[in-house]
């Protein structure tokens, strides 16, 4: 046995059902004796779902994990980078990163090599104090909006948002914040009047029961040019109606974004075992964790574990995922294809990176440069 690992055997009622049908659904689940996670700071639904998980890790495996909260895209990827924490529970910076594209076009960051081992279907809206009448996305023009330093994840749906009613940022009153929970906050203490968020943040809980209240400015999917101008901004969002979440339920209903939010995500390098280990650890655990909120059950491996996500999936998740019988032929087409755009965008991001020196771009150049570069050379 491996030192520095807890060992239990993963073959609960879930794998016992596939047995009765077929091979078996679990080796070893071995976890290490202690993890760091990173995800959105506190008060987000990420950082909510992640303790759940986490919680239900200890409990049964004894494993510790410990969770780094920020409120940043490049808070929650530096530590992952370095191998401070083994995992992150990530938004869209996971696309933006792969594609070396907002702040991760700096040199020093580039197209990351990033995999995905589960990520539930997320919700995404402008969160707005009631108080402030809005009853569709034109009409928060000239109203005060958050923009989240160093966060592109939330700062480019928002955009999108707007772009959906033909608004920009320069048609709002701007409110930079630090931080996605001082984004929220700003609408609960009046700072502000919108927040971009997913509705299950438990500050937006905050805001539904102040004297503020919610709404959620909808985004009809029926809105042919709406969309289209909404994805002229970020072309990987798709129309979804939410019931859960602030404000929304069965019979009032929010028409959001949809996304994928958290997305679990490490590196290539992770080992299969490692990724294999924890997909069958949270399969196991899911009955621990699924009813600590209401968005919890859309964690369960036949919905999380299934293309498409911001970045391929892991082999380890691949690996569990086909035992589960979740992972089909059209999934393993998207993750290849998945792979080979991100194989041309890092091989453009290396020529691009000669060139420049070539041409002696001075450091403040590069991000220009490499945007031009790959209008000119991806698709």
């Amino acid at each position: 046995m491996m030192s520095g690992y807890s060992r239990r055997w993963a073959f609960g009622a879930f794998g016992a059902a596939l047995l009765a049908g077929g091979p078996a659904a679990a080796e070893d689940i071995m976890l290490p004796d202690t993890m760091m996670w990173s995800a959105y700071d506190v008060g987000s639904s990420g950082y909510t779902e992640a303790s759940a998980v986490a919680d239900a890790m200890i409990k049964e495996y004894g494993t510790r994990i410990r969770i780094m909260p920020s409120g940043t895209s490049i808070g929650r990827l530096l530590p992952l980078k370095t191998g401070r924490v083994q995992y992150g529970w990530l938004a869209n910076e996971v696309y933006f990163a792969t594609e070396a594209i907002y702040d991760f076009a700096a040199r020093e960051w580039g197209p990351q090599d990033l995999r995905v081992l589960l990520g539930r279907p997320a919700g995404f809206g402008l969160g707005c104090a009631a108080d402030a009448e809005i009853e569709s996305i034109a009409d928060i023009k000239g109203l005060r909006v958050s923009r989240i330093q160093a966060n592109p994840s939330v700062n480019i749906k928002v955009e999108a948002i707007l772009a959906f009613a033909g608004l920009s940022w320069d048609d709002v009153e701007v409110v930079d914040v630090p931080s996605y929970g001082a984004a929220l906050r700003g609408v609960v203490e009046g700072a502000n009047d919108c927040a971009g968020g997913v509705p299950t943040a438990g500050i937006f809980r905050e805001l539904e029961a102040s004297s503020r209240g919610i709404s959620w400015p909808p985004l009809p999917a029926d809105n042919d040019e709406g969309w289209t101008r909404l994805r002229g901004v970020a072309p990987f969002f798709s129309p979804a109606v939410e019931t859960v979440g602030a404000g929304l339920s069965d019979s009032n209903p929010g028409y959001l974004i949809a996304y994928r939010y958290p997305m679990i995500t490490t590196y290539a390098e992770t080992s299969e075992e490692q990724a294999y280990s924890l997909v069958m650890a949270m399969v196991e655990t899911f009955d621990m964790y699924k009813d600590v909120n209401a968005v919890m059950p859309r964690w369960n491996f036949e919905t999380a574990g299934q293309p498409p996500a911001d970045a391929p999936f892991h082999p380890g998740a691949v690996r569990a995922l086909k035992e589960l019988g979740v992972w089909s032929d059209e999934h393993e087409a998207w993750n290849q294809n998945r792979l080979q755009r991100m194989t041309a965008v890092q091989a453009a991001w290396d020529a691009a990176q000669e060139l420049a020196l070539d041409q002696q771009i001075a450091g403040k150049d590069w991000p220009a440069f490499w945007s031009d570069y790959r209008n000119q050379n991806l698709q």
